[in-house]
């Protein structure tokens, strides 16, 4: 549990509002952080939260307001100037060089160079200082595009931690990690605690934060609701300050049997990565698959979209054998999915909202080679109010939108596309309490309604528990278990993904 922090205040904001066409993402907000104090902040996607953080960081100017550094006003003018003033932040998203190795994204700009050449024996030596401190075990030399999520996230907290800066602002920092990894990160902000560093922690996993805080502060439409001691922030008092709302989760209604076999791998393998993968889907169903980090889930279902050849097995879809070799061919097959890197692999982020959402459906919309405007814009106002994406409009650059809402047009553009099969890669991490709630819904109207089936990858595990109507455990690039609903418990689960139980 967290304690209260005495230090004196190193960050206040006073007042802080910013604009964007058609939307107020804030409205004069108060916040201010201590020395050796973790305040989290937590709010519903669309709240304001990582907005307050991108002004923070330099990435925005806001547009009224003060930001005050040890009772200072300055006026952040990029992200350079943030660092310099002492605030660090690690993304929720990358900020990062893909092709760029692991130590050059760590210490891009700082790297010391010779006659005008970098040294690359000092800047290996000391990127590896910073892995060391974090406890995260890759080659310096690789590539970061050649890392898992997780890995990639660690890289971030190791670049925001070699600034040694006075504010560390964490954004959604365990959402793309394991156990072990999130684990690490709070020892790592214990000691960040000792060095009397400040740390804005912002999380939609409302058990951190007893784990984690100080003090809780809740942001919603904007505006801040209130600031409380972590000692009265209560989850359904969390829960109630964030939607405004008492939110109860319902039961599910679980599939007996499930209907006709909609997806069967047999055998499949990926060099290296999959082994022997096998498993079927009944249409109604929901099979989770879970795993720690690097059990190839992801893997898996990139292979089944046909993102990654495969070397060896078959996949069928309604008992026909089918050649996948391309996404585009896996779309005709009726299979759609949501990718772990949504801002990777599942948007385009200079398109709008709806360019983003009816990718894969404008042969619906064709006539005679011409493009049927009204239809295509009705379908997605449709979808807009059905999924309750909040956007102005849906003419809205969907880099302006949260992630949640972000996520859902992922979703619409499945639904839309009239998929059968959906892959759901990580399809609720980095969003809120009340939007995760919504993707689950549209999972079950979707299965149990539509009749579809759902693939689901998901580290988190009560997630996989309350939704699925099967669990298939991976490990190693293997299936290691197959566990029933009834069967299921967060203990058995972890047990075959750790290797320490076996069938």
């Amino acid at each position: 549990m967290g304690r209260r922090a005495s230090g004196s205040v190193v960050l206040e904001v006073r007042g802080v509002s910013k604009r964007f066409p058609g939307v107020v993402a804030l409205d004069r907000v108060d916040l201010d952080v201590r020395a050796g104090e973790v305040h989290v902040v937590l709010g519903e996607n669309g709240a304001g939260k990582s907005t307050l953080m991108k002004i923070l960081s330099g990435a925005y100017r806001k547009d009224d307001g003060e930001i005050l550094i040890d009772g200072q006003p300055v006026e952040i003018r990029d992200p350079r100037h943030a660092q310099e003033l002492g605030i660090a932040i690690i993304y929720q998203t990358f900020n990062q060089v893909p092709h760029l190795s692991v130590a050059e994204n760590i210490l891009l700009g700082r790297e010391r160079t010779w006659l005008g050449l970098i040294d690359y024996e000092d800047l290996h030596h000391r990127a590896q200082q910073e892995l060391d401190r974090i406890g995260l075990r890759v080659d310096l030399r690789t590539r970061v595009m050649d890392l898992s999520v997780a890995q990639r996230q660690m890289i971030e907290i190791a670049k925001a931690l070699s600034l040694r800066a006075r504010v560390v602002i964490m954004d959604e920092p365990t959402s793309a990690l394991s156990e072990r990894e999130t684990e690490t990160l709070l020892r790592i902000i214990e000691s960040l605690r000792r060095e009397h560093v400040g740390v804005i922690y912002i999380s939609h996993r409302l058990e951190e934060v007893k784990r984690v805080g100080d003090r809780v502060t809740v942001l919603r439409d904007g505006k801040k609701i209130g600031t409380l001691p972590v000692e009265e922030a209560d989850i359904p008092t969390m829960i109630r300050m964030m939607v405004g709302r008492d939110l109860t989760f319902a039961a599910i209604d679980r599939q007996e049997g499930g209907g006709p076999e909609m997806l069967r791998v047999e055998h499949l393998g990926r060099q290296g990565v999959l082994h022997d993968i096998s498993f079927a889907v009944r249409r109604g169903e929901i099979v989770a698959f879970f795993g720690l980090v690097g059990a190839g889930r992801t893997e898996l279902a990139r292979a089944i979209f046909g993102v990654d050849a495969i070397h060896a097995g078959q996949i069928a879809i309604d008992g026909e054998v089918v050649p996948i070799g391309s996404p585009g061919a896996a779309v005709k097959r009726g299979l759609g999915f949501v990718a772990e890197d949504r801002l990777g692999l599942g948007l385009a982020l200079s398109l709008t909202v709806a360019q983003n959402m009816t990718l894969p459906s404008l042969p619906q919309f064709d006539r005679l080679g011409l493009l049927r405007l009204g239809a295509e814009r009705r379908a997605v106002d449709e979808f807009i109010q059905a999924l309750h994406i909040q956007t102005p409009s849906q003419d809205q650059p969907i880099r302006h939108l949260s992630g949640g809402n972000q996520q859902k047009v992922v979703l619409a553009r499945w639904l839309m596309a009239r998929s059968r099969i959906l892959l759901l890669d990580e399809p609720t991490q980095g969003i809120d309490v009340g939007a995760k709630e919504e993707v689950h819904r549209l999972m079950l109207e979707f299965t149990r309604g539509r009749q579809g089936a759902v693939v689901l990858i998901s580290s988190d595990l009560p997630e996989v528990l309350r939704m699925s109507d099967r669990i298939l455990i991976m490990r190693e690039g293997r299936i290691v278990a197959e566990v029933p609903h009834d069967q299921a418990s967060q203990e058995l689960v972890m047990e075959y993904a750790a290797g320490t139980r076996r069938v």
